[in-house]
């Protein structure tokens, strides 16, 4: 009788081919992190996963697997506090902010790879603009005085209030923010307020009146590490002392788009 060889399972030789050094600075570089409801729209997807990957990218054999943190049905700042434990507590260097509804440009890591490559400006935000007709710049210098456009597509442009949808920071600021900020209970996970959302209810004896304040976490944020010093604390002195130390960068120019698929602006706008 002819006697069968069995091949062996290229499925059980997997184990022998993968080599791994332990190396923890393959995945220290950045991470990316998308605070999410947990529904993304496919322009969104294709945009995220579609960019152009820079060579030898925190990455072995020229493949690059981003190490993705994803924080679902948190509140905003609940979910970036999360995202900023994950950052300190596995030593990245930088953290990349994308929200779920920010659709990116092809180039968005190559570009922000040359700033982490320079290191040279802490923290850099990406364009887009506010879900509306007609939409506006998120682009601030100033509170309460609405958005700043003196400037052109393809400016850079330095601010004092930036958003969090594509936003890229240096972990030392985060660290130092970290270190200092109050200690909360989210879920059973001990977070600190680094980022917040303001809001605030109070009653007025004088006027007899009750007041409320609010706000959005990433205005509050830029606000808390101007006053708070945190450029300074984390060895970027000459950003402190500047009037406008965020840096916007107008050619990462990013679509905000809606669960409906509309994405804002509507038309490229003629700044």
């Amino acid at each position: 009788m002819k006697k069968t060889i069995k091949k062996k399972s290229p499925v059980r030789d997997y184990k022998l081919i993968v080599k791994d050094s332990k190396d923890i600075g393959y995945i220290n570089r950045v991470l990316i992190a998308t605070p999410t409801r947990g529904t993304i729209r496919m322009e969104w997807a294709v945009a995220r996963y579609g960019q152009t990957i820079p060579v030898n990218w925190s990455q072995v054999g020229m493949l690059q697997f981003m190490n993705p943190y994803v924080p679902m049905r948190y509140s905003v700042s609940d979910a970036q506090n999360l995202i900023v434990k994950e950052v300190i507590e596995k030593d990245f260097e930088w953290l990349l902010l994308i929200e779920d509804d920010v659709v990116l440009p092809p180039d968005t890591i190559m570009r922000f790879n040359a700033y982490m490559r320079e290191e040279k400006t802490p923290i850099v935000s990406g364009l887009y603009f506010t879900k509306s007709s007609p939409a506006e710049p998120l682009v601030f210098r100033g509170r309460g005085v609405s958005f700043y456009d003196k400037w052109k597509m393809g400016d850079r442009v330095w601010c004092d209030g930036v958003p969090t949808g594509c936003l890229l920071i240096h972990t030392g600021i985060l660290r130092a923010m970290w270190d200092e900020s109050p200690e909360y209970n989210c879920q059973g996970t001990k977070l600190r307020r680094v980022f917040d959302t303001p809001r605030k209810l109070w009653f007025d004896p004088e006027t007899n009146t009750f007041n409320a304040t609010q706000g959005t976490s990433d205005l509050d944020w830029c606000t808390k590490v101007m006053k708070g010093e945190y450029f300074k604390k984390a060895g970027w002195n000459k950003f402190q002392k500047m009037k406008y130390p965020f840096l916007m960068d107008s050619k990462i120019f990013c679509r905000h788009i809606d669960q409906n698929g509309v994405q804002y602006p509507k038309e490229f706008p003629g700044l």
